[in-house]
């Protein structure tokens, strides 16, 4: 494996700021944007290389399970923050969270326990890897469909109304937009999955021939890790648009927009 040197950073960084002018230059309003985003990224990764060294090297179940929980919580904070319209109050972030926790977790032990099979099943080198990669696409698959599902209701209320008024259930009135919702949160997964070894080379694949793994071995562990993501989203995204969707409407059935607040 051909390490990396700060230089080599370096220079990579030096694109990313030359991206960022060149936004400046023709005034695209994200160079700030992509700059603090450089920098999370930097500062964030450098921070769990150290927390994984640290944790490598002391394997236990309560540390994994701090560690897990810390990325979910942060990754429910982040599907609310992606939402032009949220839930107001506690259920913006929770519905999130919960989602992610039912789909994501369960999905991430099955596959070390039953799958993988390491003993002991909560290795951190599979554990954190592996549930890292299937809630940073359930995240993206729960928030882009919590986002169609409120800006749809918001823009189609009058409809949405008008159905409830003529008889419909609430569950009927919003169906449509429940469909299109749960369509637009699996369509990043199905595309990536669909164009993966013909448009492009997935990152965990790369990742391990990069790192010398035989070419064979790393496309048996990217079809796996595809598989336990699509499994992850789809569920996620499905439990997420259901609470949603039963949070817009009252016990008497009544849409309540009012539980709605635009992004500030």
């Amino acid at each position: 494996m051909i390490l990396l040197s700060n230089t080599d950073l370096v220079i990579a960084a030096s694109l990313v700021v030359l991206l960022a002018l060149l936004s400046l230059r023709l005034q695209a309003g994200i160079s700030g944007q992509l700059l603090i985003a450089a920098l999370r990224t930097a500062v964030q990764l450098t921070l769990i290389g150290l927390v994984l060294k640290t944790l490598f090297a002391n394997v236990h179940l309560g540390w994994v399970s701090l560690l897990a929980l810390l990325m979910l919580l942060i990754a429910g904070r982040e599907v609310m923050a992606r939402q032009e319209r949220r839930f107001a109050g506690l259920w913006g972030y929770s519905i999130g969270t919960v989602s992610m926790f039912l789909s994501s977790f369960t999905v991430t032990v099955f596959a070390l326990v039953v799958i993988l099979g390491d003993s002991p099943w909560y290795a951190p080198q599979y554990a954190i890897p592996l549930l890292g990669m299937l809630l940073g696409n359930t995240m993206s698959g729960i928030a882009i469909a919590l986002d169609r599902l409120t800006q749809s209701a918001w823009q189609q209320r009058g409809v949405i109304e008008a159905r409830l008024i003529l008889g419909e259930q609430a569950s009927d009135a919003i169906a449509d937009l429940h469909r299109q919702a749960i369509r637009s949160g699996l369509i990043p997964i199905i595309n990536a999955m669909a164009a993966a070894g013909i448009v492009s080379l997935p990152g965990m694949m790369t990742g391990q021939i990069l790192a010398g793994a035989p070419p064979v071995e790393a496309v048996k562990y990217q079809i796996l890790i595809m598989f336990l993501i699509a499994v992850g989203t789809g569920l996620g995204t499905l439990a997420a648009v259901v609470i949603g969707s039963r949070r817009l409407f009252d016990d008497r059935q009544r849409l309540c927009l009012d539980r709605l607040r635009a992004k500030s």
